[in-house]
C-alpha cells in the first residue's frame, strides 16, 4: 500500500525549518521596462557560494504575453499543509504562482522537472479572475492549509476602482474558488494579506485602487491622506471583518505585514511609507491587548537633509530625502527584522527580542536618491535603493532588489532605475556584512523585484506548532 509522505520542504515548526539546508537557488520577478516588445520574465539565480555560477542568472524564464508586471509572487504549498486541522500531506512545494499586477494575469510556473528552468504550465487570464472573484491586479499570495490567498487591488469591473480584497485559488488544480469575504465590513483598499493560524485571525493591510497607483504616487491624493492607513483584523476561520485600526492620516501606505512565525505569539510588524508631517518612515506593532487587537508605532526612521538640486522634482520642495521603508522581512526566530530604505539607500536590521523595544544592530547603505553608495564589486554609484529583502530559513543570508513599482522608479528616481540584486551576511551578534562576491546587475531594461528562495524562506510560510 502506497504512503503519503510530506514535502521534505515543508517543516512543522520554524525551529525545525532553520535547520533546513540552505538554498541553492533563488527565483527573481524581473519587470522589463521595453513594455510594446518584450514580455516580463522571471529570473533563476545561482547562489551556491561553491557553485562557478554564483551570484549569476543561470535562466530566464520568459511571459508570454507583454505587460504584466510582475510583482509579489509565492509557493502554491509550504508549511501550513501540516496543520492538523486542514491537512494535506500530499500537496508539493512544486510551483510558483506569479501574478501581473497590471495586466491581472497569473501564471503558474512548475519548478520540479528541473528547478534550474521551471516551466509555465497554466495561465488564469484576466476574464477568469474577474468572473470568478470580481477582482483584478492581484498582489501578494500567500500559501494557506486550503489553498492560495491572494490580495487583489482592485474591483472586477475594469473601472480601475474597488473595493479590493482577498480570493482563494486551489493549489492543486489552479482553479479560481472565488472571493475570500463574506463580510468585508469597512475595509475597501487592500494590500497585503497574512495571518495568525494559532489565533484564528487573518490580517490585511492597506494601498490603494489600481487608478489611485498605477500613473505614479499622486501628491495630491498623498497630500489629501487618501492612501491606505488602516489595518483590519478578520475571523480567518468565519471570513468576517472584525476590528480596524487606523493609524491616523498622517501615516500613509500602510503596507507590509510580517507576522510573528511562532503560533503561540500574537503580534507582528508593520511599515507606514512616510509620515506627511516630516517625511519619516514608522514600523508599528500589532499586539493583543484584552479582548481586541491593538497597534502601536516601536520606530520611527527620519527623513535625511538633502540639497534640493540633488533631489527628484517631487522632493525639491522638501529638502529632504525620504527613508521610504517599502519592505520589511521578520526571521524564522522572530528575533531580526530587516527594515528597507528605498530612499536613503539603507538596509537596516532590528533586534526584536522585545517587540515593543526594537534595538537597531547593523546597517548597509548601497545606492539612495542622493547617497549612491556603492558596492565594493560595482562599477560606479548605485541607483535604486533596498526594496524587496527576502531573508534565508536559517537567517544567516539576506538577499534584496532595487526596483518597486515602474511608475514610481520613475518619480524618485527619474534618470532610469540601474537593477541589481545583492547579498548581506547576517552576522550572530546582530551585524550585516556586505558579500563581495555577490553583486548581480541585471540586464538593461530588466528590474528584479521580488525573490523567492529554493525550499522556502523567512516569508513564505507559516506553521501550526510552536
Amino acid at each position: 500500500m502506497a504512503t503519503w509522505t510530506p514535502d521534505p520542504s515543508f517543516y512543522p515548526s520554524p525551529r525545525m525549518a532553520m535547520k533546513a539546508p540552505p538554498e541553492r537557488l533563488a527565483y527573481v520577478a524581473m519587470l522589463n521596462t521595453d513594455t510594446i516588445a518584450r514580455p516580463d520574465a522571471l529570473g533563476v539565480v545561482d547562489v551556491d557560494p561553491g557553485s562557478s555560477g554564483y551570484g549569476r542568472i543561470i535562466s530566464r524564464l520568459d511571459m508570454p504575453n507583454v505587460g504584466d508586471e510582475l510583482h509579489h509572487f509565492g509557493w502554491n504549498a509550504c508549511s501550513s499543509a501540516l496543520c492538523p486541522y486542514a491537512p494535506h500531506p500530499h500537496v508539493e512545494r512544486r510551483y510558483l504562482i506569479i501574478p501581473g499586477l497590471r495586466s491581472s494575469r497569473i501564471h503558474i510556473v512548475d519548478t520540479k522537472p528541473d528547478p534550474a528552468h521551471p516551466k509555465i504550465v497554466k495561465v488564469i487570464e484576466p476574464e477568469q479572475l474577474a468572473a470568478r472573484a470580481n477582482y483584478s491586479r492581484p498582489h501578494t499570495l500567500h500559501c494557506g492549509p486550503e489553498g492560495i490567498y491572494v490580495s487583489a487591488l482592485g474591483n472586477g469591473e475594469g473601472n480601475g476602482g474597488g473595493p479590493g480584497g482577498v480570493f482563494l485559488i486551489d493549489h492543486e488544480t489552479f482553479d479560481v474558488l472565488g472571493q475570500w469575504e463574506i463580510d468585508r465590513g469597512p475595509q475597501f483598499l487592500s494590500y497585503d494579506v497574512w495571518w495568525h493560524l494559532g489565533q484564528d485571525t487573518m490580517i490585511t493591510s492597506e494601498w490603494g485602487t489600481p487608478d489611485m497607483i498605477e500613473d505614479g504616487l499622486n501628491p495630491d491624493l498623498l497630500l489629501g491622506a487618501k492612501y491606505g492607513r488602516r489595518v483590519h483584523f478578520w475571523d480567518l476561520h468565519r471570513r468576517r471583518h472584525r476590528q480596524t485600526i487606523d493609524l491616523g492620516p498622517e501615516y500613509q501606505l500602510a503596507l507590509e505585514l510580517r507576522p510573528a512565525h511562532d503560533p503561540t505569539k500574537a503580534h507582528g510588524f508593520m511599515n507606514a511609507v512616510v509620515n506627511l508631517t516630516d517625511l519619516s518612515s514608522s514600523i508599528w506593532l500589532w499586539h493583543r491587548d484584552g479582548g481586541q487587537w491593538a497597534m502601536q508605532k516601536v520606530i520611527d526612521i527620519p527623513a535625511e537633509p538633502a540639497d534640493p538640486d540633488q533631489l527628484p522634482p517631487m522632493l525639491k520642495g522638501f529638502k529632504a530625502v525620504p527613508p521610504l521603508v517599502t519592505d520589511i522581512d521578520l526571521s524564522l526566530d522572530d528575533r531580526w527584522l530587516y527594515v528597507s530604505c528605498w530612499g536613503t539607500g539603507e538596509m537596516q536590521r532590528y533586534d526584536v527580542s522585545d517587540p515593543f523595544r526594537p534595538k537597531l544592530t547593523g546597517s548597509v547603505r548601497l545606492g539612495g536618491i542622493v547617497g549612491r553608495s556603492r558596492h565594493p564589486s560595482a562599477e560606479g554609484d548605485l541607483n535604486g535603493g533596498p526594496q524587496m529583502v527576502e531573508v534565508s530559513r536559517d537567517g544567516k543570508r539576506v538577499y534584496f532588489t532595487n526596483s518597486l513599482y515602474r511608475s514610481w522608479d520613475e518619480q524618485f528616481y527619474p534618470e532610469g532605475i540601474k537593477s541589481w540584486m545583492v547579498k548581506l551576511d547576517a552576522t550572530p551578534d546582530g551585524g550585516l556584512n556586505i558579500d563581495e562576491r555577490f553583486f548581480l546587475r541585471f540586464e538593461d531594461g530588466f528590474r528584479g523585484h521580488q525573490i523567492r528562495l529554493e525550499g522556502g524562506d523567512a516569508s513564505s510560510d507559516s506553521y501550526c506548532y510552536p
